[in-house]
């Protein structure tokens, strides 16, 4: 079973040999970001296949924010570029849970928070933590923030 730096790499090179630029350059920064997360702390380690996803989920709210940046200016072609790749890092990110299956787990949460006595603003971090844990790296931590934030009133 190859890891998902392995199947980084090897979309790489098919990348290189298709002459596909926009997906070359795409896949040359993920794997980039990649091994300077791996450096980043005292001594060189080797990332497990979450904490690649969690190095490609930032890389990718990077293209998002500048795509938005890029909207707002009028700069339609730059805003493009950075969807085009944000497209490409996608491929790679656990598919996002519906936002339908995120409000029936925040509403359960919320209720066993209740049960528990923990309402109100009290709540919110115990309740948006154990979110999180449900729904996994499928899920914005933004957007449960704010979900969570609602549901408590």
């Amino acid at each position: 079973m190859t890891t998902l730096l392995e199947r980084l790499q090897r979309d790489l090179s098919l990348a290189m040999k298709a002459g596909n630029d926009a997906e070359k350059s795409t896949l040359r920064m993920a794997i980039a970001a990649v091994k300077n997360a791996a450096v980043a702390g005292d001594e060189a380690v080797t990332l497990t296949d979450a904490q690649v996803v969690g190095v490609l989920q930032a890389e990718a709210k990077k293209r998002t924010e500048a795509a938005d940046i890029y909207k707002d200016a009028g700069r339609s072609e730059a805003e493009a570029s950075e969807r085009a790749e944000l497209a490409i890092l996608e491929r790679y990110l656990p598919t996002r849970i519906d936002e339908r299956e995120l409000q029936a787990i925040i509403a359960a949460e919320v209720a066993s928070a209740a049960a528990a006595g923990v309402t109100g603003p009290k709540a919110m971090g115990p309740i948006v933590k154990a979110v999180r844990a449900k729904a996994g790296a499928g899920a914005d931590g933004a957007q449960i923030a704010a979900l969570v934030k609602a549901a408590l009133g």
